[in-house]
Parts: structure tokens; sequence; C-alpha cells
């Protein structure tokens, strides 16, 4: 077991024509000094805002008519959401790395992508982003607002609240799982032949959850999105519901940064062989 670890990491020592970043430490107060860190919690809070003001607008207007072939329809409402990630993601990924979605910071935080400040401080930005967001739609569109479920996230009548945890579970995993791989730095030397735009599978990702979770939950995957939906519209029903679309994202981004990091890429693997390769081998 120990020669095949030690085979497969002096292999990928030796084909690695990439450059791995280093993991984000735990703790950095340095950040809190940085222009570029305050930029970032910025762009997520604008981001998240944009991201809920046209989603949940379009939701609203897509409830408002009662012929449905004067509106968008289920597909037309799936493919706000996917495309408002696509744009918002193409625009501050440069920024603040365009999480725009707690699940997707944890996710990148256990894979120690940010650090726990950062982590800490762009879903605060998120959440807030998010209210404000929403509370925009609901000053512009007041009437339908209140009296067609204000855009939040619920457990609809045929399912149990198991079902709809498995359905955010499930649903933040493809989501968590292509923003890591779509974003792996291996793919780009792997790949370079292919000109994949990283922001566009995640937003088809986030497009096709919701067309297969619409149904079940309404669709939240993200934390920030279903908070500041509850707290503008503030109905009982949508509180009692709150807590699964907070565990079920973040177990989702759990079980996608476990399975990426440490199946796909076998972190855990790579560090015994170099432990390994280290007491074979002492350096003299």
């Amino acid at each position: 077991m120990s020669k095949e670890v030690m085979e497969e990491g002096e292999s990928a020592e030796q084909e690695r024509d990439y450059v791995e970043p280093p993991p984000a430490p735990f703790i950095d107060m340095e950040e809190l000094m940085l222009w570029s860190f305050y930029r970032a919690v910025i762009a997520e809070f604008i981001a998240t805002l944009l991201f809920l003001y046209i989603t949940v607008a379009t939701l609203i207007g897509y409830k408002e008519q009662a012929d449905a072939c004067n509106t968008v329809g289920l597909l037309g409402v799936a493919w706000a959401f996917g495309g408002m990630i696509f744009v918002l993601v193409y625009c501050t990924a440069g920024i603040s790395g365009g999480h725009i979605n707690p699940a997707v910071t944890f996710g990148l935080f256990l894979a120690r992508k940010v650090s726990l400040i950062r982590a800490l401080v762009y879903m605060v930005a998120q959440c807030l982003g998010a209210i404000c967001g929403v509370g925009l739609v609901k000053a512009f569109m007041e009437n339908s607002y209140k009296t067609l479920g204000g855009g939040a996230n619920s457990v609809q009548p045929d399912y149990s609240k198991g079902t709809a945890l498995g359905a955010e579970i499930i649903g933040t995993f493809v989501l968590v799982y292509t923003v890591f791989s779509a974003t792996d730095p291996k793919r780009k030397a792997r790949d370079s032949h292919v000109p994949v735009l990283a922001p566009l599978p995640i937003g088809f990702a986030v497009f096709m959850v919701h067309l297969a979770t619409i149904p079940i939950t309404g669709t939240g995957i993200n934390p920030a999105r279903s908070f500041g939906a509850a707290v503008i519209y503030n109905k009982e029903k949508i509180w009692d519901d709150q807590w699964i679309f907070w565990v079920g994202p973040f177990v989702g981004a759990l079980a996608a940064a476990v399975y990426h990091e440490h199946i796909l890429n076998a972190a855990a693997i790579k560090a015994f062989g170099s432990v390994t390769r280290l007491t074979a081998n002492p350096p003299t």
C-alpha cells in the first residue's frame, strides 16, 4: 500500500504542470487591514442583492399572471436563477471569488480556499444583500409580493420535511461540486484546449437544480436567498421550515468538499504519501 501511495505521489509531482494554490490560513487577521478584503465583501453584498432582486421579481411576475402562456413559466424562473448566477459569478470572480451563497463559501472554507474570517464576513454580507434585494422587490411590487408568497422557500404541501431536506442536500451538492470542478487549477492545465468559462457550468448547475427542486421546496440551495426572503415576507410557516434551507445546503456543501478534495483529488492520500517519502528518505 505504501509503495502504491509513494509511486502515485511521485508521478503526480513529476507530471504536475500547474500551480496548486497554498491553503488559506485558518484565521488571517491581516486580511482586515487590506482594502481588497473590504472590496470583496462589498462585491458579495451587491452581487447577492442583485441576484435576489432579479430572481424574486421574476418569480413574483410569473405567479402574477393568470394565463401561463403570458409568463416565463417554471423554465423561465429556473433560467433567471441560473442566468443571474452566470452573470454575477463572471462579474465578481476576480474580486471576491463570486460566491454569492453561504453554502459555497462554507464548502470553500472546508477546502481551505478561504480563511474563517473571510468566510464569516462573506456570509454576513450575502445575507444582508439578500435582505436588501428582496426588500426592493417588495417596494416595487408590494401588492403582488404580499399575496403571492414573497418568493420565500417552504416545503410544498405534497412533500415531507425529510424529502425537502434531502432535495436541498443533493441540490447543493451538485452546485458546490460544480464550483470545485470548474475552478480546479488542474483543469486549466489538463483541458487547456477546451475554453470553458467557469461561470457557465456553475450557472447551468443552478438552472438544472431549480428544474428538479422547485416543486419540492421552491429551491433554496442558498441560505442567504432563503433567509432574505424569510426576513422580508416574515410568515410563521416560512420560519418553521427555515432550518431546512440552512442544514440542507451546509450538509450538501460538506459532502461536496469531502468528495472533491479527499476522494477525487485524494488530498489525504497525497499527504500520507509525502509523509511516507520523508520517513523513507529523511533529509540529510
